[in-house]
């Protein structure tokens, strides 16, 4: 059970095993009884190792805005297929402006593996530590295209309090 103010505890299995990390509970009494978060033990110590060797988070990022392909989306650009994301947004001067990537494209493969929705591509890409090379391929007005981006650490935005 995770109770307020016992998030950060262990979740385990019938033998014993860490599979995660308690978060929080959506409930209507506020008590035990509802749904629990957790995040899986190998996102937790993937976190922990970059805290330990710099300090911080290090994930690769390229500056797009992402968009789901939706079943209307793949139709209206004759896709067999909802696997991919459209690029909504391109950051000017991010590693993805850079290396020639637009708003519209449909990237379907990161480093060679198939991109099924917009959290998979952000996984994709933030497993590649920044200052290496991501290969995209995408689609641009129904042309297969392959573009190398270099990764970069996503910018700290700094708000006035």
């Amino acid at each position: 059970a995770i109770n307020p103010g016992n998030s950060g505890g262990a979740l385990v299995n019938a033998f014993g095993h860490l599979v995660g990390i308690n978060t929080a509970i959506y409930s209507r009494s506020g008590g035990s009884q509802g749904i629990g978060f957790a995040i899986p033990v190998d996102n937790a110590k993937e976190v922990m190792e970059q805290i330990i060797t710099h300090g911080h988070v290090v994930r690769g990022w390229i500056g797009i805005e992402i968009q789901n392909l939706t079943t209307e989306l793949a139709e209206s650009f004759n896709l067999d297929s909802t696997n991919g994301i459209v690029v909504a947004g391109v950051l000017n001067n991010g590693p993805a402006a850079k290396a020639g990537l637009r708003p519209g494209d449909i990237v379907l493969q990161i480093n060679g593996e198939q991109v099924i929705d917009g959290s998979h591509a952000i996984k994709l890409i933030a497993r590649v530590a920044p200052g290496n090379e991501v290969e995209v391929d995408f689609l641009r007005n129904g042309e297969k295209q392959q573009q190398k981006v270099i990764t970069s650490q996503r910018p700290i935005v700094q708000r006035d309090s």
